[in-house]
């Protein structure tokens, strides 16, 4: 496939999936919610479950929300470890258990109430480097958790770090599918999110040469990507990720 029927592909694959609830995703989520802070917040604890199957992800995420009373911001920035783990003991989810979770909550609380915002903390990070690679890892280590749950990936290890990209992407980008609340960091410089299936059809399109899936398959496939879409690389995530888990990619490359 040339570079021109490559960008035709893409193209529509992205206008076919643009809409929003064009396909099962966790994103939808985030939309139940109006208030910024709870977006915010919402779409950090929703991006640390998304592995496994839409489907369970969602499950256990309803759940979730709903034992907080679907009031995120509020709850984390006033929990108690003692008289509020008891809304969260029994959520476990795969690799995740419920003291992790818990744990999570406490730390997000002191974060929050010293910086107010997640996109502060970010975006603090981000001025040290003006890197979001960089700011990745160390927005992780502010929750002083890397290494010790499934939560959040490694900050040394080989990851791609497909759910922090992903909460970017939900944060930075705006358009039906994409949330767009935080406005001090450009869509151009986000990382695209991969996982399993992102990975598979960016190889299939010939997007990446890399054959290891770390942050560096990621940021080829960016680079890529930035050809096609240099202020937006990230908008085909989407869609690529859903063609491929419904067989629409199979046997068109």
């Amino acid at each position: 496939m040339n570079r021109y029927d490559l960008k035709t592909f893409l193209e529509k694959l992205y206008t076919d999936y643009k809409h929003k609830f064009s396909s099962d995703d966790p994103v939808w989520i985030l939309h139940s919610f109006s208030d910024i802070c709870d977006i915010e917040t919402a779409g950090l604890i929703t991006s640390c479950y998304t592995y496994g199957s839409v489907k369970g992800i969602n499950n256990f995420l309803s759940k979730l929300f709903n034992k907080i009373s679907r009031k995120p911001y509020e709850f984390t920035i006033n929990f108690s470890k003692r008289k509020d783990k008891k809304y969260l003991q029994g959520l476990n989810y795969r690799f995740i258990r419920d003291f992790e979770l818990i744990e999570f909550f406490n730390e997000m609380k002191k974060l929050l109430l010293k910086h107010s915002s997640l996109e502060n903390i970010f975006f603090s990070n981000y001025q040290k480097h003006r890197k979001v690679e960089n700011a990745i890892r160390d927005f992780i280590s502010e929750f002083n958790f890397s290494g010790k749950t499934f939560l959040f990936p490694k900050v040394k290890g080989s990851s791609a770090f497909k759910r922090v990209n992903l909460f970017l992407r939900w944060m930075v980008r705006k358009d039906e599918i994409d949330m767009g609340i935080w406005k001090r960091i450009n869509s151009s410089e986000l990382i695209m999110p991969v996982d399993v299936h992102v990975a598979r059809v960016s190889k299939k399109l010939g997007l990446v040469k890399r054959r290891t899936i770390d942050l560096k398959f990621a940021v080829e496939l960016t680079e890529n990507l930035r050809k096609f879409d240099p202020t937006d690389p990230v908008k085909y995530d989407f869609a690529l990720c859903h063609a491929a888990m419904e067989g629409r990619i199979h046997g068109k490359i």
